[in-house]
């Protein structure tokens, strides 16, 4: 995550990942979630912080969910259900629960699959926010498969050459296996700047950089910008302009938003459709190559990305998920920084729900 974005350090407030995920836990179970999904979900969200993703960690996201939870816009115990099955795929109806809590278990089921037939691919429809994909592909990398994790949700971006809003940040992830190296770990929203990336610049007083976003007119800023009022712009497909490649941008989040929303039977935001849809798949690295020479080729790939020589004014290349593992491993040794605006709304949240607040 660039500079811009983090805690400042004399802001930081470091907390041991264990009392943010009893707490995190505490606060689902009062929404009503269930002991079992809460504690899925504190996991996803504590995970996310631990490695460094804030976007969609406990920071950003759990006041977004109680708030959700609260009004009664995502359901704490949905009756989701499997609506279509074949050996390798399936649909599911997610009943208005969180793809946060509900995304591990269908990727479980799609490693499942996998495991049985090669390959697991599984939509999921009627669902709310996923948190970090990157998570739910990493479980299939864990069991020496390779994940990829796709979801649809909302109008946030235009089109190339467009002026109003047709797409979700549509993220996509994929997480692969290796031997000694860390797993690789891609996971990047289909847009200039993830939407989640707007609050931490809002909580930090960082401004967004040239062409991540447009006015109404769809015209890309051109100087750097203070965060806007929400309704005052849209933002942009990755690359920004057809000059920067935005058109690519634009085509992965077309790619997203078929085979998460299309694919599971949803009607896409821009003709209508609400909710967030999602899509999860595993390939069992057996049933394609031997499994020892997959990792062994991955650990050569990656050492060879990593000590490529770097370009002037930078100290080292680095590969998807490289940092975010560094990231985790002091983290969990020295605590999870937070800015100290969530550790107060955390604080007061717990008051007001009476849960024992352990931050």
């Amino acid at each position: 995550m660039l500079e811009r974005f983090k805690v400042p350090k004399a802001d930081q407030v470091r907390v041991p990942e264990s009392s943010l995920r009893e707490t995190v836990a505490a606060i689902f179970e009062k929404m009503g979630v269930t002991a079992g999904d809460s504690a899925i979900g504190a996991d996803v969200l504590v995970t996310a912080d631990l490695r460094g993703v804030e976007t969609h960690g406990v920071s950003n996201m759990l006041r977004a969910y109680v708030k959700l939870y609260g009004n009664g816009a995502m359901n704490p115990r949905p009756d989701w259900k499997i609506v279509r099955e074949s050996p390798a795929t399936a649909t599911i109806d997610a009943d208005g629960g969180l793809a946060l809590i509900l995304g591990p278990k269908a990727m479980r089921i799609a490693i499942d699959k996998a495991g049985s037939v090669g390959i697991g691919a599984v939509t999921m429809y009627n669902a709310g926010h996923s948190g970090p994909i990157g998570h739910h592909a990493m479980l299939a990398a864990e069991e020496d498969m390779i994940g990829i994790v796709m979801t649809s949700a909302g109008a946030k971006i235009v089109p190339t050459f467009g002026a109003e809003a047709r797409f979700g940040t549509n993220p996509i992830a994929i997480a692969a296996p290796a031997r000694n190296e860390a797993p690789f770990l891609f996971d990047a929203a289909t847009s200039t700047i993830a939407g989640n990336k707007l609050r931490l610049a809002e909580r930090v007083g960082a401004k967004l950089l040239p062409r991540w976003i447009a006015d109404l007119d769809g015209v890309p800023n051109e100087e750097e910008t203070p965060v806007p009022v929400r309704k005052d712009f849209h933002l942009l497909p990755m690359g920004g302009t057809r000059e920067q490649g935005s058109h690519k941008g634009y085509g992965f989040g077309m790619m997203a938003e078929i085979m998460a929303s299309v694919l599971s039977g949803a009607v896409p935001a821009m003709l209508g459709g609400r909710g967030s849809q999602h899509y999860f798949s595993a390939y069992d690295i057996n049933a394609f190559t031997d499994l020892d020479e997959f990792k062994d080729t991955m650990d050569r790939t990656l050492y060879t990305l990593k000590t490529t020589r770097p370009a002037p004014g930078h100290d080292r290349v680095l590969v998807a998920g490289q940092a975010e593992a560094e990231v985790e491993e002091v983290r969990r040794a020295d605590g999870i920084p937070l800015h100290p605006e969530v550790v107060q709304w955390l604080r007061d949240t717990c008051s007001e729900l009476d849960v024992a607040c352990l931050i």
